[in-house]
């Protein structure tokens, strides 16, 4: 299971990379009609979902709304996800008309994270290369 784009090199977009847009969009409408009532969820919001060939497993990655997200934050969201889990499963079940529900497995996006870890290091760089001219 690999996070993909559905768009890379003009393909049709498989049938787990279609389930995976609607179950990321049914998620987020979820997320933001505010069912869920743990305050800790009160700002995720979803990035990306990935789901295996056969249906069967779907990591979900999410992200916080806050500017400055620490650690503790980051562990309460998932823990608050991972509770809520059963009952995202049994609403999003009729939505989405599948066969098998898949199981939900919820990852922190560090993306955004090991992008600004570059941006740092390219500025520092950049100073580095300023400063000895």
């Amino acid at each position: 299971m690999t996070r993909r784009n559905a768009s890379s090199h003009g393909a049709k977009p498989s049938r787990s990379q279609r389930v995976a847009g609607r179950l990321k969009s049914e998620l987020m409408e979820l997320l933001l009609r505010g069912t869920l009532r743990d305050p800790a969820l009160a700002d995720i919001y979803v990035t990306d979902v990935a789901i295996s060939d056969d249906l069967r497993h779907a990591r979900v990655y999410f992200r916080l709304t806050r500017s400055v997200v620490g650690a503790k934050d980051r562990e309460n969201a998932q823990a608050g996800l991972e509770k809520a889990n059963g009952y995202l499963r049994r609403e999003l079940s009729p939505r989405l008309r599948l066969q098998y529900m898949p199981e939900l497995k919820f990852f922190w996006d560090e993306t955004l994270d090991q992008a600004a870890r570059v941006d740092a290091v390219l500025a520092e760089i950049r100073r580095d290369e300023e400063g000895g001219q």
